[in-house]
């Protein structure tokens, strides 16, 4: 199994605030549903429940996707989505059901992509060009040491997409 982080970045690493994204780019949430679509996504608790809300209960699984929720919050129960307790029991899980070639993507939020940066095979980063000074989440660091950039697709701002964007592929090394 690959496993892949997928996240749009500012330029000082700024993913969000008040457990929110920090802007509305089309042109990326066009490129995270084909990136992700038909794979395992892997979020906490935090970025399920901000995708929207399922019968008046915070969460909501993303179409076509296999939607893992990893917390630590052992009251934590969905029958739409699979629920792990632990980074071993979600090893556990994708070892059993997931051949090496597939992929699966962590999607959020800050403190998952901590604790998965390491584990991480592939990164799939938005760079978005902007600051946000107010932001209260962050990516981690891309060591360059560790990961080497390979591809780019770099867009221009437009009049749906306020900022300029450089969809980047990075390889561990």
């Amino acid at each position: 199994m690959i496993l892949s982080i997928i996240s749009a970045i500012a330029n000082n690493n700024e993913i969000g605030r008040k457990n929110e994204l920090l802007w509305n780019l089309p042109i990326d949430m066009k490129h995270f549903r084909k990136t992700t679509s038909g794979h395992a996504v892997i979020m906490g608790q935090k970025t399920f429940e901000s995708l929207g809300t399922t019968d008046g209960i915070p969460g909501r699984p993303l179409p076509n996707r296999r939607n893992i929720v990893i917390t630590l919050d052992k009251d934590f129960k969905r029958t739409d989505c699979e629920v792990v307790y632990s980074i071993e029991e979600l090893d556990e899980r994708l070892k059993d059901t997931m051949e090496d070639t597939e992929e699966a993507f962590i999607i959020g939020g800050g403190q998952i992509y901590k604790l998965f940066i390491d584990k991480a095979d592939k990164l799939y980063i938005t760079h978005v060009d902007a600051e946000f000074p107010d932001a209260d989440t962050f990516f981690p660091i891309i060591d360059s040491t560790k990961w080497k950039i390979v591809s780019e697709d770099k867009h221009e701002k437009d009049e749906e997409n306020i900022y300029n964007t450089n969809f980047v592929i990075y390889e561990k090394q």
